[in-house]
C-alpha cells in the first residue's frame, strides 16, 4: 500500500456515515444503494440522499474499503477490510 491509498483509507473513515455504511455492510453484507439507504434511516434514524450516499460509497470504493459487483442493473456493495488492515499495520509500524 503506497502513501496515496493509506491517505484515502484514513479520509474514507473521517467521515462518521462512511463509518456507519461500514458497519450496516459488516452487518448485512452485499447491499444495493436502495438497501443501504433504507438500513441507514431504520438503524440509525437518519436520512440521507440517495446522491450523497454514492459520493459516501465512491470515496469508500476509492479507498479499496467497498468492492462492487453488478447483478444485472444492480450495483451491489460489499466489503472489503483488507486495506483498513494494511493501512493499521503500516501506520503502527511507523509509530512503534
Amino acid at each position: 500500500m503506497d502513501e496515496n491509498q493509506l491517505d484515502h483509507v484514513f479520509k474514507a473513515l473521517a467521515d462518521p456515515t462512511r463509518r456507519r455504511i461500514i458497519d450496516v455492510l459488516r452487518e448485512q453484507p452485499d447491499q444495493s444503494l436502495f438497501q443501504i439507504c433504507a438500513i441507514s434511516v431504520a438503524e440509525y434514524g437518519k436520512s440521507i440522499s440517495r446522491q450523497a450516499m454514492t459520493q459516501h460509497l465512491d470515496m469508500l470504493q476509492r479507498a479499496g474499503l467497498v468492492a462492487v459487483t453488478w447483478s444485472g442493473r444492480t450495483k451491489i456493495h460489499a466489503l472489503n477490510l483488507t486495506p483498513l488492515q494494511q493501512a493499521v499495520d503500516i501506520w503502527l509500524r511507523r509509530h512503534l
